[in-house]
């Protein structure tokens, strides 16, 4: 499950967010933080180790934090089905569901006693799937108009929607050539591949397994792409090191599937030092 950045950071609306959604922010931006004493050492670890590893750290600006900022509260995706699996109606909106549960499980990280956690600004963010990507029209078996339709249209040896909507593509926010326009643009996709097995993710999104991903469905956590939805946001990959006192948490991979105590922290951790970029 290896972070894929995009070549930004190697080289360097349709979903309508309520008023009741955006928390007020505070007079002052003081910094909260109060981790438990046992990973205070281990969580200022990672975070040296972040720091020292990806020296444009600061600079680059496509993180899932970014996104959710540029939107002001709100994300949506694109699905690439790398696939020749038919999709029904019914399938599809369970993917959405999916997606939209598991991202959410990082997003309440963010939360507690129900209000944003060193001042995160918003209670909920909703996320709205736009587009699909295909090789062949036939393959969606739905003829609703619920979501723009892509067909053809291939990149890396597998069918992406139009770069003209994505942000990948557009970080300035601006899309003068999305047929939809902001509406309908997309900061992320979801790229599910028949017959792979593990996962990447990065500021583009995240790639896993088609079969694993409808065959998890109806699990609680779909571990792969937490993780993977994890390294959106920046979290690093622990393949050749461990943090002191802590086994297993889910961006260790392989090592836990579900968000756990210390990857809450580590997510809390990067938002306190990228805060300040928006202005809190």
């Amino acid at each position: 499950m290896k972070r894929r950045r995009g070549t930004a950071l190697l080289a360097a609306v349709a979903a309508t967010v309520s008023m009741f959604s955006m928390l007020s922010a505070p007079a002052s931006a003081a910094d909260q933080w109060n981790p438990p004493a046992n990973l205070v050492r281990p969580i200022d670890e990672v975070w040296r180790h972040v720091e020292t590893t990806y020296p444009n750290l600061y600079g680059f600006r496509n993180y899932g934090w970014d996104q959710i900022m540029a939107n002001r509260g709100y994300i949506n995706y694109c699905v690439r089905w790398d696939s020749s699996q038919p999709v029904s109606a019914a399938l599809r909106d369970r993917i959405h569901a999916g997606l939209a549960r598991q991202f959410k499980k990082w997003m309440d990280v963010q939360l507690e006693n129900g209000q944003g956690y060193n001042n995160w600004p918003y209670r909920e963010i909703p996320l709205k799937v736009v587009g699909w990507a295909v090789r062949n029209r036939g393959t969606l078996q739905w003829t609703d108009s619920s979501v723009d339709i892509y067909v053809g249209n291939i990149n890396e040896n597998a069918p992406q929607c139009a770069p003209e909507c994505g942000r990948f593509f557009n970080q300035n926010g601006s899309y003068p050539r999305c047929p939809g326009g902001v509406a309908r643009h997309y900061d992320m996709s979801l790229w599910l591949t028949a017959g792979l097995g593990g996962g990447f993710g990065g500021d583009w999104g995240q790639r896993i397994g088609s079969e694993y991903y409808v065959n998890s469905l109806n699990n609680d956590n779909i571990h792969i792409l937490l993780h993977e939805i994890g390294h959106s946001f920046g979290l690093d990959d622990f393949y050749d090191w461990t943090p002191t006192g802590v086994c297993c948490f889910l961006m260790k991979a392989g090592s836990a599937a579900q968000i756990t105590e210390f990857d809450k922290w580590m997510f809390r951790d990067f938002w306190r030092h990228l805060k300040s970029r928006y202005g809190y």
